[in-house]
């Protein structure tokens, strides 16, 4: 099946430019309401949520349209993060959560996502018979079946309490200093209290957006912001999201940073599932050890709703993504950095260990990644250059390290990733595979 529209997570883009503009976003508004009544008379109610860009006001308002002329009702809840629409679609019976955000990408891209009732993301099915109703996303119903909008004021306060919720009650984050940082995105408002009010003393930063600056210098996809607050006040640890809190990184007070496949693996070591999902990127050293201790492990797909549904094909629960987006179906559909964060440090609580103590028997496989934008008319796949550098480069790499090449479902880029124990050489297999399409 193939999207025109739709990549690995939603549709996005640059904002101004096709699709990211009120047009479209009033037509898929329109064309995924007419999928979810599925030409019955009944009115669906579909909840929409953003991050802080600014962009979100105007997408926010065709979506709200679209929706209404399909004869869809809409619920806005304002800036909220992406698990909280998840959860607060399941939560209240609607049928459809939307959210409006480009995640960590910076604030002049935007993007649309969607939620089902049962708040998971939906499969690519579901996004093929959008793409096929889009052509016909014109008009709106009879005005008795127009649908009606509404604001619901306690949107941040519920999903608050949800992620407290996720904690156990006898325990507490009493005596442990936090900075949490916010990327100047979705949970700005949202997750410092949910530490504060479970006993933590926390410093927030890249908690005051004004629309232009989420993720800038700060979130998950730029931890040093974290590391330099941490140090600075002597916190035990430190929390960055990205722009809709789908993600988490965590550093500890000695600025180490833990990335999200060092965090899959202390889940795995505290839950002993049957099961663990990885992805194509998981770094070769987690695999290794999460098998060792009697532990099945798969890979999926790059990509959160690819390992969510390698998890459902095979009822387990725990999987994840080196970019920290951590699934817990246990305590969540979807990815949630905020509560992600809050298990590991229950675990950290309970122990009495640091996570650095609870990782000193794993030591990750150096990694090399390197992007390359592709020009028009270059194509990786049909390069004979590339093929033969490829070759030799698994030659070079003899059965002791990883190379995989895959292209981004959210930008013009050939992603390549060389894993090798020995950096130097992972580095330059990398460069000189990356060389050969940059001078394509």
């Amino acid at each position: 099946m193939s999207r025109k529209y739709f990549g690995t997570d939603g549709v996005r883009g640059r904002v101004g430019r096709s699709p990211i503009v009120p047009e479209f976003g009033l037509r898929l508004g329109h064309a995924a309401g007419k999928v979810l009544r599925g030409g019955t008379s009944a009115r669906p109610t579909v909840l929409i949520g953003k991050d802080t860009r600014v962009s979100g006001y105007m997408l926010e308002a065709a979506l709200e349209c679209g929706f209404a002329a399909a004869g869809c009702d809409v619920v806005l809840v304002g800036p909220l993060p992406t698990p909280g629409v998840a959860y607060l679609t399941r939560a209240l019976r609607l049928d459809l959560g939307v959210v409006i955000s480009a995640s960590h990408n910076p604030y002049e891209d935007n993007g649309i996502k969607f939620f089902s009732a049962s708040g998971s993301k939906l499969p690519d099915s579901w996004e093929c018979e959008v793409e096929d109703a889009l052509a016909s996303a014109e008009g709106c119903v009879a005005s008795e079946q127009l649908g009606k909008a509404r604001r619901l004021d306690d949107a941040a306060g519920r999903y608050i309490e949800f992620c407290k919720s996720t904690f156990p009650n006898e325990r507490t984050l009493k005596g442990l200093r936090l900075v949490v940082d916010c990327a100047h995105g979705a949970a700005y408002h949202i997750a410092p209290s949910v530490f504060h009010e479970l006993g933590a003393d926390v410093v927030a930063i890249g908690a005051a957006p004004d629309g232009f600056n989420i993720n800038r210098d700060v979130g998950a996809t730029a931890p040093d912001a974290l590391i330099r607050a941490v140090r600075a006040n002597h916190a035990d640890y430190g929390i960055a999201l990205d722009g809709d809190a789908d993600r988490l990184q965590l550093v500890d007070r000695d600025g180490r940073l833990f990335n999200g496949d060092e965090l899959l693996y202390l889940l795995a070591m505290d839950r002993r599932p049957p099961g663990v999902v990885g992805t194509l990127m998981t770094n070769l050293a987690v695999e290794q050890a999460i098998r060792a201790a009697g532990i099945e492990f798969v890979r999926a797909a790059v990509g959160d709703r690819y390992v969510l549904e390698e998890l459902l094909a095979r009822g387990w629960q725990l999987g994840g993504e080196g970019s920290g987006h951590m699934l817990l179906l246990d305590r969540h559909t979807t990815g949630d950095g905020i509560v992600a964060a809050l298990q590991l440090l229950e675990l950290v609580v309970r122990s009495g260990r640091s996570l650095a103590a609870q990782l000193a028997a794993v030591t990750l496989y150096p990694q090399t990644l390197v992007n390359v934008r592709l020009g028009a008319g270059v194509d990786w796949r049909a390069h004979d250059g590339f093929a033969r550098a490829r070759v030799a480069a698994e030659r070079e790499l003899d059965g002791n390290g990883r190379l995989l090449v895959r292209p981004s479902g959210t930008e013009p880029v050939l992603r390549i990733m060389v894993e090798h124990a020995e950096r130097q050489l992972g580095e330059r297999v990398a460069h000189d595979l990356a060389e050969v399409l940059r001078k394509a």
